[in-house]
């Protein structure tokens, strides 16, 4: 057997240096891996509790009670000729999947750091099982929401609302979420491993950009002037498109869209890139 030539079945571990891509080869050989993570996440979110999985349902369920006792019948905000509980739910559904998703992303190195010290494996698997995993709650919470439309559907307050054409386009939305989420996680995970302070600055992020985006009002109640602000968020074209799409009561438009995406190309890219360059050597200064 030669030098250069290497067993059946044995893999070498080879230093990289500088910037690099994805590697979709590797994550690929250790996609085994990766459900294994996504079981992981699933099964240890509620573990040791009363209720289980339950909280899927109860926790967005008493969210838009809330909502619906503070921003409808205190503060008078409209909802667009919907019914506050089915608006209030249609934004949860996006919204729940982008912070947990961006939250579990933005804690991988710091986290895990016990697991990544021991043995060697793709870093990414861990945030792209939180991707995956998160789906679970969505599907519970979306049948919450079908619940609710089909008993407010055949209440006295139906009305024109529901399902429109592009209603088939939903998991490309919730494709655009995850890679958002994905992204902005990636880069606070990169900046977590080296600055601490980004920790506490996750979860002051997703409660301040939860009240910047139409989750608990329509992108049509937007004054003029801060409309520019409101388009440049990128979960508005998502969060307005999710609307539009189950309840025929969003605004997205073409401008919206373009920019969200390319907020989201820009971001994960660049997320991927940071990432990798940081998760060579956080081990030696976390």
């Amino acid at each position: 057997m030669s030098r250069d030539t290497k067993p059946v079945g044995e893999t070498v571990i080879e230093a990289t240096h500088g910037w690099r891509f994805l590697n979709f080869r590797e994550l690929y050989d250790y996609r085994d891996l990766l459900w294994l993570f996504v079981w992981r996440d699933i099964s240890s979110r509620y573990k040791q509790t009363l209720l289980g999985p339950v909280w899927y349902v109860v926790q967005p369920a008493l969210t838009t009670a809330v909502f619906m006792v503070i921003f409808s019948r205190v503060g008078r905000i409209p909802t667009n000729g919907v019914p506050s509980s089915l608006f209030y739910l249609c934004g949860l559904l996006l919204w729940n999947y982008f912070s947990q998703t961006f939250q579990s992303t933005a804690g991988t190195l710091v986290n895990n750091v016990a697991v990544f010290g021991k043995v060697y494996f793709p870093r990414l698997t861990v945030p792209l099982s939180s991707v995956i995993s998160n789906l679970v709650g969505v599907a519970i919470q979306f049948v919450l929401f079908t619940i609710i439309f089909a008993i407010e559907k055949t209440g006295p307050r139906a009305g024109s609302y529901g399902l429109t054409g592009a209603a088939w386009m939903l998991p490309l939305v919730f494709m655009h979420v995850a890679l958002l989420s994905f992204g902005f996680g990636l880069w606070l995970a990169a900046l977590t491993a080296k600055f601490r302070d980004f920790a506490v600055l996750a979860g002051f992020l997703v409660q301040l950009l939860m009240y910047a985006s139409p989750v608990i009002y329509p992108l049509s109640r937007v004054p003029t002037r801060w409309y520019p602000l409101a388009a440049i968020n990128p979960l508005t074209f998502p969060l307005e498109a999710l609307r539009s799409m189950l309840l025929n009561a969003g605004s997205p438009n073409l401008n919206l869209g373009v920019e969200s995406i390319t907020v989201t190309l820009v971001t994960l890219l660049t997320g991927l890139l940071v990432f990798q360059r940081v998760e060579k050597n956080f081990i030696d200064v976390i």
